[in-house]
């Protein structure tokens, strides 16, 4: 069964919960107003305003560099999503990314472990430092807490509306850069780690062939193939690195029929179409490069790399992806806000709001073609 039901399923228990325990959860914060569940907190105010007050300029300053990395990474993102409609129905630059679930038209698998530990990060880093930017531009944080929205879980920090409101322009340009600058700082961290662990691959591995990472769902190979075997061959063509893996499987058509051998045997495969591209043949599998231990007295200690590398790649791709998706000119986005401010340094109010809530509507539509134009 395809993750995504898994998800309906759990996500509808939650809301069955919330309702017959409403009377009990509202004790303790809880908010339900379909389609939102709010749990509210005031206790992390303290931990945050620590973290602000440990060094007021230094963020002062950080954030002022980040107001001109944010519009910069704005113009960014805005140019590649507009410029990415003509091919929308190949490659979509917008798709749903679950943890654990093939999503149609998303050439990209998120495991599910890792996937939450990157989401949760991307959170907390994101609602954190919206946080701390608040207290340090003397905007109080009336609490803090979890969300969910239908099926889409999230996090807020909850500052004073007023006192946001009243602030300085410059004072909020910064809350409103601060989650997103703090999401691809995270993402830099994180790149460089792998860097670091991958370093050390070398000198504890050796390359031993192409080994399948994951069998897509609903595809040619699954219930054929299986996730650890080591590919030897495709119709006789030999699998020895990933160039030779490439090379072979972009080679086919879609209704090709192929062998495929393996260390644990040989089997027969009838190709799909590709979902990036109908002309080429689609075999279902994500394959990865297969290690062996150089020195096998290491124990299984040197294996962690692996993993490290993993999760800090997910971490680097859901932080990078998401700061920049927050920073579209789209009211509520952080993006729309800040764009609004900007504009507002030189046109009247009168003419700033209309043209940010048109151009928030130009864009949303753009997201839901390339959403929908992937599913299709």
């Amino acid at each position: 069964m395809n993750g995504i039901y898994y998800y309906f399923i759990a996500f509808a228990i939650i809301w069955i919960l919330a309702f017959v325990l409403h009377d009990r959860l509202s004790n303790h914060g809880v908010e339900i107003n379909f389609p939102i569940i709010m749990w509210k907190t005031q206790r992390l105010r303290g931990l945050i305003s620590r973290i602000s007050n440990f060094s007021p300029k230094f963020w002062r300053w950080f954030m002022n560099v980040g107001i001109v990395v944010a519009f910069i990474a704005m113009i960014f993102i805005t140019w590649s999503v507009i410029s990415s409609i003509p091919s929308a129905f190949e490659t979509p630059s917008v798709s749903i990314v679950i943890p654990g679930v093939d999503m149609p038209g998303s050439s990209i698998y998120v495991p599910f472990f890792y996937g939450l530990i990157a989401l949760a990060t991307v959170l907390v880093v994101h609602e954190f430092s919206h946080g701390i930017q608040a207290v340090g531009e003397k905007i109080s944080i009336k609490s803090i807490g979890l969300l969910l929205f239908a099926i889409l879980p999230g996090a807020f920090v909850e500052p004073d509306e007023d006192e946001l409101k009243n602030a300085k322009k410059s004072s909020r340009l910064r809350v409103y850069a601060a989650g997103s600058i703090a999401n691809m700082s995270l993402a830099l961290i994180a790149i460089l780690l792998v860097s670091l662990f991958s370093y050390g691959i070398p000198h504890y591995f050796a390359e031993d062939g192409i080994e399948i990472d994951r069998i897509v769902s609903d595809s040619p190979s699954e219930g054929v193939l299986r996730e650890g075997m080591i590919l030897e061959s495709i119709d006789n063509h030999s699998i020895n690195t990933s160039s030779d893996y490439s090379k072979v499987v972009s080679s086919y058509a879609p209704g090709d029929n192929v062998t495929v051998k393996t260390d644990q045997g040989t089997y027969s495969l009838t190709l799909a179409k590709n979902p990036s591209n109908d002309s080429r043949g689609f075999f279902g599998i994500q394959a990865a490069k297969h290690f062996v231990l150089v020195d096998d007295s290491l124990g299984p200690i040197p294996w962690v790399l692996f993993e490290l590398i993993e999760m800090f790649e997910w971490i680097f791709m859901l932080n990078l992806g998401i700061g920049l998706f927050n920073l579209l000119p789209i009211k509520p986005l952080d993006g729309g806000h800040m764009l609004e401010i900007l504009l507002s340094y030189k046109f009247s109010e009168e003419k700033v709001k209309p043209f940010v809530n048109a151009l928030s509507v130009v864009m949303a539509m753009i997201i839901v073609f390339n959403i929908v134009a992937g599913f299709l």
